[in-house]
């Protein structure tokens, strides 16, 4: 990507004047209408809030500003759901473009042969994987990201930790409560664009 591009897409996304020159509806205002109350272990703004952005994104696109912990799904021309992640501790941290190249619901999971190095008494036992289901932590849904036909490793995914949410905690994945990725992941086709800051 050239630099112009990249300073400007980003600007548009990190800059609040920029990007969101108007919450258009987000859910917490809906709870408080309804008196519903927050449901999730999460700080409010990391709730899903649909949000102005430059009309030049690419509708369908996903971009992910990993410092504000915010993940963007473009649904309309200047149109944007926006959703709180945990991302990559820094020095995991993974930034670039990819694609959506499979979706899974209820996913399995294995740890990398990195993680295992890196923490053998966290992820040694999991060595052979761990079935898709509630405890698994990959959560309820995956969208599995590509680069030039393959697998990164690197996952937008559900999680058994939800109070992750808004922190640099994971081995580079993607992590989301399980109720917003299964909103994005029905919303979100394979080939998608992911570009993440």
């Amino acid at each position: 990507m050239y630099r112009r591009t990249f300073l400007s897409t980003l600007a548009a996304l990190t800059l609040p004047t920029l990007a969101v020159a108007e919450v258009v509806k987000s859910t917490v205002s809906a709870q408080i209408e309804t008196g519903a109350q927050p449901k999730w272990p999460i700080a409010s703004q990391y709730y899903p809030t649909q949000v102005r952005v430059k009309p030049d994104l690419a509708v369908g696109s996903i971009i992910i500003v990993s410092d504000k912990f915010f993940l963007y799904h473009i649904t309309a021309p200047g149109k944007a759901m926006r959703y709180g992640v945990a991302v990559g501790r820094e020095e995991l941290k993974f930034r670039g473009q990819a694609v959506v190249g499979r979706k899974v619901e209820w996913p399995s999971w294995k740890p990398t042969p990195e993680m295992i190095q890196r923490s053998p008494e966290k992820y040694a036992k999991y060595a052979d994987g761990m079935p898709g289901g509630p405890q698994n932590p990959l959560g309820a849904r995956a969208l599995y990201l590509y680069q030039n036909g393959r697998d990164t490793a690197i996952r937008i995914h559900g999680t058994t930790e939800p109070s992750s949410i808004g922190h640099a905690v994971s081995n580079g994945c993607l992590r989301m409560v399980n109720d917003h990725v299964i909103a994005l992941f029905d919303q979100v086709a394979v080939g998608t664009p992911v570009t993440v800051y």
